[in-house]
């Protein structure tokens, strides 16, 4: 099941130790290169293989960690509700609602209630993003023309 390390923007409080102790580990990551596999070692017990797929969560997990950032990681084949798809794109709850009611993203009903896959939510997410990094690269080009910049 695939699953996606995703940034909880609820404000973090303090970094403290927890904060330097993601650097350091993204850090030690980093250094390892084009590795994808890892072992995990919890005390004096064994070693446990991590598999590619969760080395790959934990890589963007720390990422996150790293900047100060809480993280949640989610499936990206569950279904999450329409507060938990608004926070995630950083909207508000009735944005989001504009946004299926018009089709941009997909939803199923359940009685009530609408319910989105997160793989959903997250591919609007990248078409946003890169809509958003297409204009904001227009106006930089148009501002250096007019000798704004």
């Amino acid at each position: 099941m695939a699953t996606a390390a995703i940034p909880n923007h609820t404000p973090r409080r303090d970094h403290g130790a927890a904060g330097r102790l993601a650097v350091d580990a993204q850090n030690l990551v980093e250094a390892l290169g084009d590795a994808k596999t890892a072992k995990l070692v919890f005390g004096n017990h064994s070693e446990v293989p991590l598999p590619e797929p969760a080395f790959e969560v934990l890589v963007k997990v720390l990422k996150q960690l790293a900047k100060g950032k809480n993280v949640s990681v989610v499936p990206v084949d569950a279904e999450i509700t329409t507060q938990q798809a608004a926070d995630l794109l950083l909207v508000s709850r009735p944005f989001l609602i504009g946004l299926l009611d018009a089709g941009r993203i997909p939803f199923r009903k359940v009685g009530t209630k609408r319910r989105l896959l997160a793989s959903d939510v997250l591919a609007y997410k990248a078409k946003d993003d890169k809509r958003r990094d297409a204009c904001l690269d227009e106006l930089a080009a148009e501002a250096q023309r007019l000798g704004l910049y």
